[in-house]
């Protein structure tokens, strides 16, 4: 079975792709290119995606480029990875060292497979003094950077840096012998999600000898019961949609199969939540994968798990252990802190690449009493942790089936989408704000230009008359097929709905100066874990499509205002910090590159990154929620724009950086705003980390300035920077 695609791309969360090429051939239908490499320069094509416009650029990543190449090349493609976040992790680190040399007590053959920076292929080399290490790293912008750190602390000479993702390595041309040792840290939240099972199944049917040493030696995934309403809100949008007086049903009875959720993991700080949580069992034991042997691409458990409360089963919180050395004294965990506290393997400290995951159960959940057992059926393929939870006396599930033969269609949402649309303060707000737009307007012409799903059948219920265009750029076809499957339950003509499929140029052509309404909430689906201000986008489509409004059209949300508010973030500060000595190794020199904050040199600065930030470990608000910019969407983008605000602080304390946010003013008179800031849950925030924590108030500093420019005509991107008073 191939590895799917995310084992070939870097830990990151923006919207990169990166291929190697010439492509492998399991690539080969996923992109097509001109070969533009020779046995001696190795190129990359990494796909950037302008933010603005949702529109993709190949950028060329070439192994001789040095490190001050273009900005507008390769710069910051690193600094919004995880990379930083792993590096941080003190506990991860030792007990990756402490496993290494107790393990590594002689020359031998070492292949480390995703090798990063080449802190554990250095660790190595440096336990065994003599032998060879082979480091495999397939992404070229992180052996770029690997070349430097191993030439800064002086490991070339035992360290054999090879461009390939294990999978390709072949005994004989690649390396000389199979390897004596495996090092290796392809783990996500998940466990699997990296591509770990198949890359095991290769080593060790290809890379290495028999009986190898490994490092990890094992790794143990535990699962636990729990009741939550936050939780069961992130899922369960048909009940929530049965208390709500407006009259739309995304989910109409019957045809529950045709939204929802994916059938994954999500993985999330659920110790943000445990204040919220009910432990329904006591955790339990899954699954077992031995480093050391070849693990199975598939496996299934079935086990009873005794209720040690009353209440509803509405997700399963799930975690991992590392065993590191084969002895068993050597731990790493990511369990949550009322799981940890009670372990010898301790609490660690608070990190965003590894969390806990979700999986959440159909509906609104299993109902047990204490002492009550449940059946729980898990299994694994080569990538994924799957459960299925039923009553013990009940093993059959019975669910409503409609008439209407819908075929494969399912649209999922990110769970956060679909909480937000059941909630019903944001329901009312959207309703309020269309209605008002409509009215007046008998027979209007609606143009939705984004990818919400709630704003078509609002306006279609509120003005019989009115007649929707959906552009759907995101989700496409899978929203007009949905659409029109659930017309009749919200009691509208199919043909009152149109989804236009020939683009925004086209659509100027056939509704020249006719659009009513043109409307977004701003929603585009694939950019939930962007910076929230990315769903400007929604500016730059409305000014493309200027030439279809009305004279008296009506732009719904009005404008976009940028928030801010300036916080206390021990937690965010400290697994973003720059980097000096790891386990004894001069890490300084990635700084920059992977986006630190704090020692950088003059004229660098750290990057604006995503967070939920009531997610991230401690935090405090150090001043009042300020305005940096307002965005007028009555009008088309006229050019660059920018804004400045000077913010005191009204609490003491130490400040690590600003949260900020984007409000939606749905209407010209300011009455409706839909804000996303971080009393919001269900939306991330952008962080602006300080160049170094600052005492502020009583004694310290007073105030800070911000300043904030766009340019939509360059590469869409919000330029933010802060000076301290």
């Amino acid at each position: 079975m191939s590895p799917p695609l995310s084992l070939l791309l870097p830990k990151t969360f923006i919207p990169f792709l990166s291929f190697r090429w010439p492509p492998p051939t399991r690539l080969s239908s996923v992109v097509t290119a001109r070969t533009m490499t020779s046995q001696s320069n190795q190129r990359v094509f990494q796909l950037r995606q302008d933010p603005l416009t949702g529109t993709s650029e190949w950028i060329v990543i070439d192994e001789n480029d040095e490190a001050g190449a273009p900005v507008t090349s390769t710069d910051g493609l690193l600094a919004t990875t995880s990379y930083l976040d792993m590096l941080n992790d003190t506990r991860r680190n030792r007990a990756y060292r402490l496993a290494i040399e107790k393990t590594i007590t002689e020359p031998c053959h070492v292949l480390d497979i995703g090798a990063g920076t080449g802190l554990l292929s250095m660790m190595a080399a440096r336990a065994m003094g003599k032998g060879m290490v082979t480091a495999c790293e397939s992404y070229l912008p992180m052996v770029k950077l690997m070349r430097k750190v191993m030439h800064k602390n002086g490991m070339t000479k035992n360290i054999y840096l090879i461009n390939k993702r294990s999978d390709e390595l072949k005994v004989g041309s690649d390396i000389a012998s199979r390897a004596d040792v495996l090092l290796s840290e392809i783990l996500d939240s998940e466990l699997l999600g990296e591509g770990l099972i198949p890359s095991l199944q290769h080593a060790h049917d290809v890379l290495l000898v028999e009986n190898p040493k490994t490092v990890p030696y094992r790794a143990t995934t535990y699962c636990q019961l729990v009741e939550s309403t936050f939780l069961c809100n992130m899922h369960g949008l048909q009940s929530n949609e049965a208390r709500m007086s407006d009259g739309v049903r995304l989910v109409p009875p019957g045809l529950e199969s045709l939204f929802g959720i994916k059938s994954q993991q999500y993985s999330m700080h659920v110790d943000a939540i445990e204040k919220e949580i009910k432990l329904l069992s006591e955790p339990v034991k899954i699954f077992e994968f031995d480093f050391w042997k070849r693990p199975e691409s598939n496996g299934e458990l079935d086990v009873h798990i005794e209720a040690i409360n009353e209440g509803s089963v509405h997700a399963i919180i799930s975690w991992w252990v590392l065993q590191l050395d084969s002895e068993g004294t050597i731990f790493y965990s990511t369990a949550p802190r009322w799981i940890e506290a009670t372990s010898e393997i301790g609490v660690r400290d608070w990190c965003d690449h590894w969390k806990q995951c979700v999986w959440f159960t159909p509906g609104a959940g299993v109902s047990i009493s204490k002492g009550e057992k449940v059946h729980l059926h898990a299994g694994h393929t080569c990538t994924n942790i799957l459960y299925n939870l039923k009553k013990t006396q009940s093993l059959t599930h019975e669910t409503t089936h409609s008439s209407f033969s819908t075929g494969d269609l399912q649209l999922t949402l990110p769970p956060e989408r679909v909480a937000i649309y059941g909630d019903s303060m944001y329901r009312q707000s959207i309703f309020e704000a269309t209605r008002n737009a409509l009215q007046g307007k008998s027979d209007a012409k609606c143009l939705v230009i984004d990818d919400s799903l709630l704003l078509p059948l609002t306006a279609l219920h509120i003005s019989n008359g009115s007649r929707v265009i959906s552009l759907s750029p995101g989700l496409q076809e899978s929203a007009a097929r949905y659409l029109e499957a659930i017309a009749d339950s919200n009691s509208f003509s199919k043909d009152r709905l149109e989804y236009f499929r020939e683009g925004k140029a086209k659509l100027t052509e056939a509704y020249p100066s006719k659009i009513d309404l043109l409307i977004g909430e701003p929603y585009y689906y694939g950019l939930e874990s962007g910076l929230p201000w990315q769903n400007l986008r929604f500016w730059k489509d409305r000014t493309l499509l200027d030439p279809v409004l009305s004279k008296d059209a009506v732009v719904m949300p009005y404008k976009g205002v940028l928030r801010g508010c300036a916080m206390y973030l021990p937690d965010i500060w400290k697994s973003r910090c720059c980097l000096g000595s790891v386990e004894g190794f001069d890490h300084a020199l990635v700084n920059t590159t992977l986006g630190g904050c704090g020692d950088l040199p003059s004229g660098k600065d750290s990057p604006c990154l995503p967070f939920f930030v009531w997610q991230c470990g401690e935090t405090k608000k150090l001043s009042k929620e300020f305005t940096v910019m307002e965005f007028d969407f009555s009008k088309p983008i006229a050019g660059p724009c920018s804004g400045e605000v000077q913010i005191e602080f009204t609490k003491p304390g130490v400040c690590h950086g600003i949260a900020l946010w984007m409000d939606w003013v749905m209407d010209k008179e300011n009455s409706i705003v839909i804000s996303t800031g971080p009393d919001e849950r269900y939306w991330k925030q952008g962080v602006k980390l300080l160049g170094k924590p600052v005492t502020v108030g009583v004694e310290g500093i007073s105030s800070i300035g911000i300043k904030a420019s766009l340019d939509p005509s360059s590469n869409g991107e919000l330029i933010i920077t802060h000076t301290l008073c």
